[in-house]
Formats: structure tokens, C-alpha cells, sequence
């Protein structure tokens, strides 16, 4: 099995996870000093691939330390239990809120049918193993851990999820974001450099936690940032504020149009012309079909997410 591998500077490869298409997931693998750690696992459809870069990038399985998660979503997290399997050294490092979904992943897999329904769920995850407890690392925030003496930073970052954490990787300038950063795909790419747009999934977006965790992430003034969707960017100031500008206008949305009875179609085409528009000012010249292949499954996945979020507001 091929992996489709992209390696940057500082020992970091981007694994594609091949999670619904290519070019949508990237697991990332960090080498250093002779050991190795992941960051996200994708699905356990995922891992074949994860293992084929380690032995393309000639890692042996058994130097691997940690398998970093960001949070415990199934296109995140999902494979981290059949990968831990094949790698006898290392511990899961997770967020206090997301260790225990992993180590009993009956309630996450429920509530992904749920999002999903039963059929897409086994097509899009198959089975997701649970963790051994003795083998998970809880974080607290701003904690610090060492892979062969590189130095990471553990920041709770809820706003995407409560249990979501970023790892700032402090020696080299670089952040492991998750989806606290959004996402960017690279068919989006342009001469003014990269399109990003949030993830506001269900079921515990909250605009203000997110707008807070983009502001402490872009305290660090990282010079790269390694997303799940779509690896690594940079200009980080311009990508932030259009971050923020967006999230402000999702709230909107869900404010003006989320009592009517069809709101979350009018809230998807609202966040859809936002995204074109932006898009195009951006410089893309993708095709109107192109926008909704590449597009349509997040702006669904939002919308539910903005709608949660709106009805647990009108509850207080």
C-alpha cells in the first residue's frame, strides 16, 4: 500500500489519510532523535496508510512514543485504537474530556450513527477499537512533554469541541491544530496563498470559546501551522482574521434565519454564497461544481453544528 506522503523541514510528514477523498485528512508524523510520534490517526481505514509512511520514512513501529490526538471525532481519532495495536511503545495522549470516549468508544460511536446514520458510519470509520487505559496520557492545559527532548505544548482549545486540545510544537515554530484552525484545502490555493474556512460541527460549537482559541493560538505567532484538513499553512495573521470574520458571520446567519422553518437550508446557502465570495476575492477559479464537491459535506456538517449551538443558547 502506497501512502501518499508530502515530508516538510523538522522531521514532519503529512500521511494522507484517505478519509473520503485524498487531499481531505492528513495524519502527521513527527521524527525526532531517532523516535517518532503521531498526530491524529484518521479512521482505522487510515492506518494501513499511517503504517506504510512509517516504514516508507523507515521508522521502526516500536519507535514510536506518543500518538498525539487532538480530539476524539472519528476522521481525528477514529483509527487510534487498531493503530496502538501495531505500536508497542506508544501511549495515546489525550485531552481529560476525550480519554474516555476512546477508552469506551460505545457513546462516540453512537452519536456518530446518529450524525451519520448506520450504513454511511461503517463505510466512512468500520470499527472503531478502544484504547487500553494504561496506555493514555491526560493532559492539562499548558502541559509540557518531551519526544527525545523536542519540546510540545498541550493547549485547550474548546470552540470545535470541549475536548479539543492543539500541540504547539515550541522548538520549531509550528502548531498541530486540529480543527481549531479550520480547514484548507489545497485546490483552493492561490497566488495570494491559502483559502481556510472554520469547522463548526456538531454537537458543541461555540462561537465565543472558538474565537478565543483561534486568539491563543495565534498568540504564539507560530510560523506554520499543521491542520487535519489540509496540512500545513502560514501567513497565520491573515488566516486568523479571516477565521474570525467568518465564525462572526455564522452567528449571524443562525440569528436572522434560525426560526425559520427551513432554517438549515437557509443557513447552508447563506454559508455557501459566503464561501464562493470569499473564495473568488481570494483569486480561485474553481467551477460551481467544483465548490460543492469540495465543499457541500462541510457546510452540511456546520450547519447542524450552528443549530445545536443555537438551541442550546435559546435554552439559557
Amino acid at each position: 500500500m502506497k501512502p501518499r506522503l508530502t515530508q516538510f523541514e523538522n522531521g514532519i510528514s503529512a500521511v494522507d489519510a484517505e478519509y473520503v477523498r485524498s487531499g481531505m485528512a492528513a495524519a502527521h508524523i513527527i521524527q525526532h532523535g531517532g523516535r517518532a510520534a503521531f498526530v491524529d490517526t484518521g479512521t482505522t481505514h487510515s492506518v494501513p496508510y499511517l503504517l506504510a509512511a512509517l516504514e516508507e520514512l523507515g521508522v521502526a513501529r516500536a519507535a514510536v512514543d506518543f500518538v498525539f490526538l487532538t480530539h476524539v471525532h472519528l476522521d481525528h481519532a477514529g483509527g487510534a485504537g487498531t493503530l496502538m495495536q501495531a505500536l508497542p511503545s506508544a501511549r495515546a495522549v489525550l485531552h481529560p474530556r476525550g480519554a474516555p470516549h476512546l477508552i469506551d468508544p460505545a457513546k462516540l460511536i453512537q452519536a456518530s450513527i446518529a450524525v451519520f446514520g448506520e450504513s454511511a458510519y461503517r463505510r466512512l470509520y468500520g470499527d472503531v477499537l478502544p484504547l487500553p487505559k494504561e496506555r493514555v496520557l491526560i493532559t492539562s492545559d499548558l502541559e509540557r512533554m518531551e519526544l527525545a527532548g523536542r519540546t510540545f505544548e498541550f493547549v485547550h482549545t474548546p470552540g470545535h469541541a470541549l475536548h479539543h486540545q492543539a500541540i504547539v510544537d515550541l522548538e520549531y515554530s509550528g502548531i498541530f491544530t486540529g480543527d481549531t484552525f479550520g480547514l484548507s484545502y489545497r485546490e483552493f490555493d492561490t497566488e495570494n496563498g491559502a483559502f481556510i474556512v472554520p469547522t463548526t460541527t456538531p454537537t458543541q460549537f461555540d462561537p465565543e470559546q472558538l474565537l478565543h482559541s483561534i486568539d491563543r493560538l495565534a498568540a504564539y505567532a507560530p510560523q506554520y501551522l499543521y491542520l487535519m484538513h489540509y496540512s500545513r499553512v502560514t501567513d497565520i495573521p491573515r488566516l486568523a482574521l479571516s477565521l474570525k470574520h467568518q465564525i462572526r458571520e455564522f452567528v449571524r446567519f443562525a440569528l436572522e434565519l434560525g426560526s425559520r422553518a427551513d432554517a438549515a437550508q437557509a443557513i447552508g446557502s447563506a454559508m455557501r454564497e459566503l464561501w464562493v465570495e470569499l473564495a473568488r476575492a481570494h483569486g480561485c477559479r474553481l467551477s460551481q461544481a467544483e465548490y460543492d464537491e469540495y465543499l457541500a459535506k462541510d457546510i452540511a456538517l456546520n450547519v447542524q453544528g450552528i443549530i445545536a449551538w443555537l438551541a442550546r443558547r435559546q435554552k439559557n
